[in-house]
This record gives C-alpha cells, sequence and structure tokens, in this order.
C-alpha cells in the first residue's frame, strides 16, 4: 500500500480516559472506509447520541469482537444482527441490542452547510 491508500485505525478512547465530557453528550465521528455506502460516504462526520432510542434499522455504533462498529442494526427472527449497507460486507449477528453504544442521528458532509441529514 502506498501512504495514500494506507487506513489508520483511530481508538476510540473510554469516555473516562479522556473526555471530560458526560457519557450522556452527542459526539461526532468522521466514517472511515466504504461498509456503509451509498448512505454513508468516507469522510462524512456522523453524530452520535449515546442516549438514543435503539429500534430495528437504526444506525448505530456498536461494541461488538472487542471493537466499536458503525452499522446498522436489523431484527431477524433468530435474534439481531448488524448489517453494513455494502453488500460487499458481511453480516455480524448479535444477541440483542445491549450491542449498540449510541445512535445516529445526524450525517454532514465536511464543508457543505446545507448538506446533511437527520435521523430522528
Amino acid at each position: 500500500m502506498n501512504e495514500r491508500t494506507e487506513r489508520k485505525t483511530i481508538p476510540i478512547q473510554d469516555l473516562n480516559e479522556a473526555s471530560n465530557c458526560a457519557s450522556a453528550e452527542p459526539y461526532a465521528l468522521m466514517v472511515l472506509g466504504d461498509s456503509m455506502l451509498p448512505e454513508f460516504e468516507e469522510g462524512e462526520i456522523i453524530v452520535v447520541e449515546p442516549s438514543g432510542l435503539v429500534k430495528d434499522g437504526s444506525y448505530v455504533v456498536a461494541f461488538v469482537n472487542d471493537e466499536y462498529i458503525f452499522r446498522q442494526i436489523v431484527k431477524r427472527d433468530d435474534g439481531w444482527m448488524l448489517k453494513p449497507l455494502n453488500p460487499l460486507y458481511e453480516n455480524i449477528p448479535v444477541a440483542d441490542i445491549d450491542v449498540a453504544k449510541g445512535v445516529v442521528i445526524m450525517k454532514k458532509r465536511p464543508g457543505k452547510r446545507s448538506e446533511q441529514k437527520r435521523y430522528i
């Protein structure tokens, strides 16, 4: 990989570790990768509500397999799954919605004031 295409993983730190924010305050993240295309493009900013209501079809930041991941949570007959919108990625079955650590309430394209979309 050359310097331009190399991906960098940026860990999300525990709130008590690196932040003065309360755990219930919304926070912003930048979308990395293409797993949530076409709805969410790389570089877009998502606003996450940690105390948001998780329901079937919500876009969530979830903690699964010892990492945080951005996916859509979907109800199935045998439980729940974290679904990427890009069919090139696999679904992740989860036992319940407790894996969701926040609900995406808005997305915005950096530098474009008028280009934003709300999800609540």
